[in-house]
C-alpha cells in the first residue's frame, strides 16, 4: 500500500421514498452548515510521526492525508516486526442537531510484490467513538505476483453500517492493517503499502 492516505470528503445524499417508481432528478446538496472536520490525527506502527500529512479544505469538510512509511514486508533478513503494520485515523467531527452521517465509501490505494506462496492481506475497522457497532473489511493477496498496483472500496450500507449519533461531537476511527507472511516459503520475499485512504461520510437523515 502506498503511504498515502485517504482523501476524507462528505458528501450529503437525498433519500426519498415513493409509492410508485417515478423517473427522479439526481440533485447534489450541501453538508448542513457548521457540519465539519474539527481534528485529524495518526497513531501506530504504520504511521510514525513525522511520516503522515493531510491537507484540510477550506470549508474543513474534505482532508487529504498521506503517508511515506505504511508498509510492511517479510522475507530473508526482515525482523519480525516489520510483517506487520497498522495505522490508526481518528476525525474528529462536530455534526449540527437535526443530523445523522455515516461512512459511505473508503477508498484504499497502494502497491503489492509477493514471491511464490507469500501472501498479504490489508484489513480495516471502522468505528465511532462510544458507539457499539463497528464494520470491518479484508483483502487477501498470494504471490507470486511481480508487482502490482491496487485500488479497494469499502463500501457501506448507510442505514445499517457505522454511522454517528444525531447532533453531536464525536470521533470516527478508521484503523487500517497490513500485513505479509512468508512461512510457506522462507526464502521468499513479499511487501505490501499503502498511498492513500480516501473516506466519504454521507448524510443518513
Amino acid at each position: 500500500m502506498k503511504f498515502f492516505a485517504p482523501i476524507v470528503a462528505l458528501a450529503a445524499v437525498v433519500l426519498s421514498v415513493v409509492a410508485s417508481p417515478i423517473e427522479l432528478e439526481e440533485r447534489q446538496v450541501s453538508a448542513p452548515p457548521n457540519f465539519n472536520i474539527t481534528s485529524i490525527g495518526v497513531l501506530g506502527t504504520g504511521c510514525p510521526a513525522g511520516s503522515a500529512y493531510y491537507v484540510l479544505s477550506a470549508d474543513r469538510t474534505a482532508v487529504t492525508v498521506t503517508f511515506s512509511n505504511f508498509y510492511a514486508s517479510a522475507g530473508p533478513g526482515i525482523a519480525i516486526p516489520e510483517n506487520r503494520k497498522a495505522c490508526q485515523l481518528t476525525l474528529g467531527v462536530h455534526v449540527p442537531g437535526g443530523y445523522t452521517f455515516g461512512i459511505a465509501t473508503v477508498d484504499y490505494r497502494g502497491f503489492y510484490q509477493l514471491d511464490n506462496k507469500v501472501t498479504a492481506a490489508q484489513s480495516a475497522k471502522y468505528y465511532f467513538q462510544g458507539q457499539l457497532a463497528q464494520a470491518t473489511a479484508r483483502s487477501d493477496l498470494k504471490g507470486p505476483i511481480a508487482g502490482k498496483d491496487y485500488l479497494w472500496r469499502d463500501k457501506f450500507d448507510i442505514f445499517s453500517s457505522v454511522r454517528c449519533p444525531c447532533g453531536a461531537k464525536t470521533v470516527l476511527n478508521i484503523r487500517s492493517d497490513l500485513q505479509v507472511n512468508n512461512q510457506a516459503n522462507r526464502q521468499g520475499s513479499g511487501y505490501i503499502a499503502t498511498d492513500s485512504i480516501d473516506t466519504k461520510l454521507a448524510q443518513v437523515f
